[in-house]
């Protein structure tokens, strides 16, 4: 491993990830929260990448300078077959990597896959960024990268 990755992978924020995705046998890197996910990539840790839909990005909105690599496409939520190649090519392989998308769920078997493939350093950010569906059947009152005011852009 070089420097950087070390240093990133080696942050109390991703240790505590890795730990307990182990003790959960998740089969992936683990999860942080969008507050930790933030900070990460604001030290220059960790890059952020959404993996939602182009529409979404479009038009629920986005993280500045975040990555795009769609995980699915369309309203039909059709898997995207290049998904990995794509996750391979448009990020740097010496820094983890943090995948986003509405809630948490899409990015989360967006991980599992990358486990699978071998890429080591790649985790969820949970909450996502819309956050759950509460008892109305609404997401962003109660978490999710909105929710907790960190910074996002809309087109």
């Amino acid at each position: 491993m070089n420097a950087a990755i070390d240093e990133a992978v080696e942050s109390p924020v991703l240790r505590q990830a890795r730990d307990l995705a182990q003790a959960a046998g998740l089969g992936y890197a683990g999860g942080v929260t969008p507050v930790q996910a933030w900070q990460l990539v604001q030290a220059g840790l960790a890059q952020l990448v959404d993996v939602r839909t182009a529409e979404e990005r479009k038009f629920v909105g986005h993280v500045p300078g975040s990555l795009h690599v769609p995980w699915a496409a369309g309203t039909a939520l059709t898997r995207n077959p290049r998904f990995l190649r794509e996750l391979e090519a448009k990020t740097n392989q010496a820094l983890p990597v943090l995948l986003l998308c509405r809630s948490g769920k899409r990015s989360t078997l967006a991980a599992q896959a990358a486990a699978s493939a071998g890429l080591q350093h790649v985790y969820n950010v949970i909450e996502g960024f819309e956050g759950d569906l509460d008892e109305l059947q609404q997401r962003g009152k109660s978490d999710g990268w909105r929710f907790r005011g960190l910074p996002w852009v809309q087109d």
